[in-house]
C-alpha cells in the first residue's frame, strides 16, 4: 500500500469517527426530545381526564365518588405510560 492509499484511508477513518460521535449526540437530543413529548402528552391527557371528571361532577353530583375513582384509575394509567416511554427513549439514547 503506497503512502497516499494510506493518507486517505486515515482519513476517511477520522471522518467515520466523528460522524459516528455525531449520530452518537443527535441520539440523545432526539431521546431527550422523545421524552418532553412523552411528558407533554401525558400532561395534556391527565388535564383533560381532570377537566371531564370536574364537569361530570359538577352535571351529577350524585355520581362524584364513581367518577373521582375512575379519573384517578384513568390517570395512574397514563402516568405509569408516560414512565414507560421515557424510560425506553431514555435507553435507546444509551
Amino acid at each position: 500500500m503506497s503512502i497516499l492509499q494510506e493518507a486517505i484511508s486515515a482519513e476517511a477513518q477520522a471522518q467515520a469517527v466523528q460522524l459516528a460521535k455525531a449520530g452518537a449526540e443527535l441520539a440523545k437530543m432526539g431521546a431527550g426530545i422523545g421524552a418532553g413529548l412523552v411528558g407533554i402528552g401525558a400532561g395534556l391527557g391527565i388535564g383533560r381526564i381532570g377537566a371531564a371528571a370536574n364537569e361530570g361532577i359538577a352535571r351529577q353530583p350524585e355520581a362524584a365518588a364513581d367518577i373521582r375513582g375512575g379519573s384517578i384509575i384513568l390517570a395512574a394509567l397514563i402516568e405509569g405510560v408516560c414512565l414507560f416511554g421515557v424510560v425506553v427513549t431514555l435507553l435507546i439514547a444509551l
